[in-house]
Parts: C-alpha cells; sequence; structure tokens
C-alpha cells in the first residue's frame, strides 16, 4: 500500500525542515568561500537545495551537513563544467579585476564590510595565502566547519586539511610578525 500523495509531501517538508534548514546559513557561508561572491553563493545554495529536495527520499538521516556539503561540492563541480567564458566589455565587474596603469578601483560593498572588520594587516596576510592555504584556513576559522567536513567538501585527506591549516596559520602569524616589526622600526 502506498502512501497518499499530500501525506508523501509533508513527510518530505518535514525531513527537509529538520536536515536542510539548520543548515542553511554554513552551506550559504561555505558556498561563498568557494565561489568568492555572493551572487554565485546564493546560486549555489540554491541549486544545492533542489538536488537536496529531490534527494531527501534516499537521505538516511546521519550527518546532514556532510551530506548537504557533498551535494554542494559536486553542484559546484557541475555548474563550473557548464559554465562557459563570457566576452566582457566592462572588464572593471570581473572579480579580482585590476585597474590599468595604477588608477584606484572602488571596492565592492563586501570589500567594504570586510576593510571594516578586518584590520589592514590581518587581511593583507590572508590574502597573501596560496588559495589553497586561505580556503583552508576561511572554512575552518571563519566558518566554522570541522576537518572532516572540509575534508570531505574540498575532497581532500584530513590530513592534508589539518597541514594546509597549520601552514596557513603559520603563515598568517609570521606575516603580522614582520609587519608588526616593520610597523616597530618606522616609529
Amino acid at each position: 500500500m502506498s502512501t497518499p500523495p499530500a501525506e508523501a509531501a509533508e513527510h518530505r517538508a518535514d525531513l527537509f525542515r529538520r536536515h536542510v534548514e539548520p543548515e542553511l546559513e554554513v552551506l550559504l557561508r561555505v558556498a561563498r568561500t568557494l565561489t568568492g561572491s555572493w551572487a554565485e553563493a546564493e546560486d549555489l545554495t540554491q541549486e544545492t537545495l533542489v538536488r537536496a529536495w529531490r534527494a531527501l527520499d534516499r537521505f538516511d538521516g546521519a550527518h546532514p551537513r556532510a551530506w548537504l556539503l557533498t551535494i554542494l561540492r559536486h553542484t559546484q563541480v557541475n555548474m563550473n563544467r557548464r559554465r562557459r567564458p563570457d566576452p566582457v566589455e566592462d572588464i572593471g565587474i570581473l572579480p579580482g579585476a585590476r585597474p590599468a596603469f595604477g588608477a584606484a578601483a572602488d571596492p565592492s560593498p563586501e570589500e567594504q564590510i570586510v576593510l571594516q572588520i578586518l584590520p589592514d594587516d590581518l587581511e593583507r596576510a590572508i590574502h597573501s595565502l596560496d588559495p589553497k592555504f586561505q580556503t583552508v584556513l576561511v572554512l575552518v576559522d571563519v566558518n566554522g566547519l570541522t576537518y572532516a567536513e572540509v575534508s570531505e567538501l574540498l575532497g581532500v585527506p584530513l590530513g592534508t586539511v589539518m597541514s594546509r591549516l597549520s601552514r596557513a596559520r603559520q603563515r598568517v602569524r609570521a606575516h603580522l610578525h614582520a609587519a608588526a616589526s616593520h610597523e616597530g622600526s618606522l616609529r
């Protein structure tokens, strides 16, 4: 005997509320870290939620965050695979684009907030990191993911996450120490 469609839909909605909704903030933060843009992070998160909704019947209820982060990672890979380069008339709208001949670029709203929150030296220290170290540092220390979650999300061994995080923290400390020493020598 099968479940009536109305009951099945209500059961699925209940599963979504219990397992998926509590993880929305983490999904969005991780998507932002992976994409580098809030707009792309929202698109990635939305597509992840659609895929999670479709797969809820097959989810066993164990470890919803790991399950959702895996869907997020696979969704990002698929979205990047489909993406084709678009010609751009105004290079200034691209993230990370540098103006020609030293012209000052206006910071984005996100960059303005980060500039207000993070001291300049810390921001420079984080941005000086190689992307693989920077990503792990932000996912663990800013977004609060566990080593296992980062390992699953990035598809790298747990030991790799731990060593990248250790090296990232060490390089940030060294950068901050050098900046402080330089600041002290100027006085």
